[in-house]
């Protein structure tokens, strides 16, 4: 298999997107992706995010996390988004950042980038599938290959059974309901094995 290299792009106030995310990476790293893990940037002001102390702590504990930018997006084979649901879709600060990729999708740099999806939100039908159908739809517009996680392996069961991306719900203690540790990885090696198929031509 060719060398991968993966952008994990994620968006967390209180860090349940940022869990997934490292997740995706140790998953990726087992078969040999080069990974980045990357956050896009913060579009609330400060005093919103003070007002919430688990939102304030995380942004503290995260700062040495890299923002992701347009040359990362070019550098990656393959892209695993991380993003909670507003309201049945991705959050302002995601949308913000694929909508600041025009250059790239007008010069074809977008093109055949492996993509994925993972998604979380407060309760089990709070729009987590939504929100990752919402995020394809953009990657369809930047010519990518979805790679969805489908039914390919049983613990995908375990965690839900999601077919388009791991979603897991965020209890009132700020914890994750659902197991999903083994489903992200799974996710994130089919993810780099389809990626690995296609730079590997």
């Amino acid at each position: 298999m060719a060398n991968v290299k993966l952008a994990v792009i994620y968006y967390s106030s209180t860090g349940t997107n940022y869990e997934l995310a490292r997740w995706a990476e140790a998953g990726a790293k087992e078969v040999g992706a080069e990974v980045k893990v990357l956050k896009v940037p913060e579009l609330a002001p400060q005093a919103a995010i003070d007002s919430n102390p688990a939102w304030k702590a995380h942004a503290e504990a995260t700062a040495d996390v890299p923002e992701a930018t347009s040359a990362d997006i070019e550098w990656a084979d393959a892209i695993i988004f991380s993003v909670p649901t507003r309201f049945g879709n991705v959050p302002s600060q995601m949308k913000q950042f694929l909508d600041m990729q025009g250059g790239l999708w007008g010069s074809g740099k977008t093109v055949n980038k492996v993509v994925s999806a993972m998604s979380s939100a407060g309760n089990p039908h709070g729009g987590q599938e939504a929100t990752i159908l919402s995020l394809y739809t953009s990657m369809m517009h930047w010519g990518a290959i979805i790679a969805a996680p489908g039914y390919t392996d049983q613990v995908l069961y375990g965690a839900g059974g999601n077919p388009y991306g791991t979603s897991v719900t965020q209890g009132q203690d700020g914890k994750m309901v659902e197991d999903v540790e083994g489903a992200v990885k799974h996710q994130a090696k089919r993810t780099v094995e389809i990626a690995g198929r296609v730079v590997g031509q």
